[in-house]
């Protein structure tokens, strides 16, 4: 309680100021509607905005697991050979500093409209730091672990698995919180492209004009990323109590 407290006390008082200076007239509606504007607003749209989340919560961790799943094993593979690293690394920076929504027109002629186009959006914005993290964190071992593996004879694999894996956990976390904001920003944008979701829903809604359901949009689309990156926290918390990172080098040495 006393860590979410403060965060608490903000949003409330955040909320209530919005509330008093719209409704008092220092704010105009029409650009920025009050709290409970947009709350009566989900609740009479409430059928509309849950269907919208399911689908843009599905294709995010459809997007975020096959970049965890694709990022993962080519830092695996770059971590075991410096040639393919050298070869590949080039293009997967390309894809991350080319704008995802100049790439998405694309997609759509290459996957059509609906959810295909909207997980490749995801996919390919959110890969990028799952490889770089996860690289970053294979090659932070020391020479001297490196060394005491030789020693023993230990095959790459076993390097790999043994001492580069636990070693580079904390940088494959930190990825993965940057990864997790990424796919919902790369579904976004494909919905906008390719229809459906939240995307679509707020598309259609700067066509009406209405702020209040592009605000309940925005509303959903923080509370799946703090969902997600609640998730994420708890599972932390899980492994490390399970097996602190700290000492999890020296036991397997």
């Amino acid at each position: 309680m006393k860590r979410f407290l403060p965060a608490f006390v903000s949003f409330v008082v955040l909320t209530l100021s919005l509330e008093i200076l719209i409704r008092g007239g220092w704010v105009s509606e029409t650009l920025l509607p009050s709290p409970s504007t947009i709350v009566a607003t989900l609740q009479e749209l409430r059928t509309d905005f849950a269907v919208a989340f399911k689908e843009t919560l599905i294709n995010v961790l459809a997007g975020l697991g096959l970049s965890v799943l694709v990022g993962g094993l080519i830092s695996f593979v770059f971590s075991l050979s410096e040639t393919l690293k050298r070869a590949i690394l080039p293009f997967a920076v390309f894809f991350q500093t080319v704008p995802i929504i100049a790439i998405a027109p694309l997609l759509v002629i290459y996957f059509g409209f609906g959810a295909p186009t909207v997980i490749a959006s995801s996919f390919i914005v959110s890969l990028f730091p799952i490889i770089a993290n996860t690289l970053m964190g294979l090659e932070s071992v020391s020479e001297s672990q490196k060394d005491l593996f030789r020693i023993y004879r230990a095959t790459r694999l076993q390097t790999l698995w043994k001492l580069k894996l636990p070693h580079a956990y904390s940088y494959i976390y930190s990825g993965l919180k940057i990864s997790t904001g990424l796919s919902i920003i790369g579904a976004i944008a494909g919905e906008f492209v390719a229809g459906g979701g939240l995307g679509a829903l707020i598309d259609s809604a700067r066509t009406q004009q209405r702020v209040d359901i592009v605000f309940g949009a925005l509303l959903l689309l923080s509370l799946m990323g703090l969902l997600l990156m609640g998730s994420w926290a708890l599972l932390h918390k899980l492994i490390l109590s399970r097996r602190p990172l700290a000492s999890a080098t020296q036991g397997d040495l």
